[in-house]
């Protein structure tokens, strides 16, 4: 496993400062771990930061928005970009999910302070407060529109709210338990919720009823994702014919990141299991690169990327930290993964 630079601090707000400081770490597996810093001088004539680095750590192009940083006795180097924006007052305590609009115009976003908003993604001012769950919301995310937000809380409600007046047009009743993630089918008829009471279930937002339990795993479903599967895979056969108001779920697969460690891939349409992968502790989210590569996130800081086709040993096991893998969301030719530290 490649060695793993870091910045353990806001270096950007540090550096920020005449003589900002901000602190370096470099680990690699089996080796202790090598520490030092990066300390700003001043400006330079045209506005860059001029940063040095302490003993085992090299500076390299610096610009008024990133640094490479590297360390030679590792073999290892590291471009930190700065943030573009940074909006400071739309929450008062720690964010706990957030979406942007297909448009990018808007964002939505859940707090443990208590409350979810809709905002200008330009420039941070607080749109709509959405009101109407009791308790904690866990999750929020657009609808393909980008007029319509879906959201599930630990009242065990899943609601879906205008993004244009912050009025609930739909409440869906029917988990035991606190809803902990959300997916949408295709542009939206369906959406599918999982939750602590193990169940992950299929809802149809016209008539505003539970079209059936997808899975049932006995063990608090953390994230779920939906995506068209290979077609070489063989999803199953339904029981009983779905129902018409089933839209979008021929040839989808889903995903159920479990608390017991396991990843669970489900036909949608069918409501039978495809695969069954054992991982190393909790599951706590999971994506899809494409209709054959999937990710998913565990709580010991491992990300499993698997072939949907054979799920007998992964493709490859990243592990850059022991936090826990909170959120993975594909990216170009990559993914972007949000972790616990």
């Amino acid at each position: 496993m490649a060695a793993t630079l870091r910045i353990q601090s806001d270096w950007s707000r540090a550096l920020s400062k005449d003589e900002g400081e901000a602190w370096l770490s470099c680990r690699s597996p089996g080796k202790p771990t090598l520490y030092g810093s990066v300390t700003r001088r001043g400006l330079s004539s045209d506005g860059v930061p001029d940063i040095v680095a302490s003993e085992g750590f090299v500076v390299g192009d610096v610009t008024k928005k990133s640094i490479l940083i590297s360390c030679p006795h590792e073999n290892v180097s590291t471009k930190f970009l700065a943030p573009y924006t940074s909006f400071c007052r739309i929450h008062q305590k720690s964010i706990t999910c957030l979406d942007i609009s297909s448009g990018g115009g808007l964002g939505v976003s859940t707090s443990t302070d208590g409350t979810m908003k809709i905002w200008q993604a330009a420039n941070g001012e607080i749109r709509r407060l959405l009101e109407g769950h009791v308790y904690d919301v866990n999750c929020c995310r657009f609808f393909p529109s980008g007029l319509v937000v879906l959201s599930g809380g630990m009242d065990a409600q899943l609601k879906v709210w205008s993004a244009e007046d912050a009025s609930c047009a739909v409440t869906f009743k029917g988990h035991k338990g606190g809803i902990l993630d959300t997916a949408i089918v295709d542009r939206g008829r369906n959406v599918l919720s999982c939750s602590r009471d193990g169940t992950a279930r299929l809802w149809d937002c016209g008539k505003s009823a539970c079209l059936g339990v997808i899975a049932d795993c006995g063990s608090p479903v953390n994230g779920i994702a939906v995506g068209t599967a290979d077609d070489s895979l063989n999803l199953g056969t339904p029981e009983k014919p779905p129902s018409e108001r089933e839209v979008g779920t021929e040839g989808k697969i889903l995903l159920l990141a479990r608390e017991d460690k396991k990843l669970q891939g489900v036909g949608l349409q069918s409501r039978q299991p495809v695969f069954l992968f054992v991982g190393s502790d909790a599951f706590n989210c999971c994506t899809f690169l494409s209709s054959t590569y999937i990710l998913a996130g565990t709580q010991d800081g491992n990300i499993y990327q698997l072939d949907v086709r054979n799920t007998n040993a992964p493709v490859q096991v990243i592990h850059r930290s022991g936090a826990p893998v909170l959120s993975l969301l594909p990216y170009r030719d990559g993914f972007i993964a949000s972790q616990g530290n």
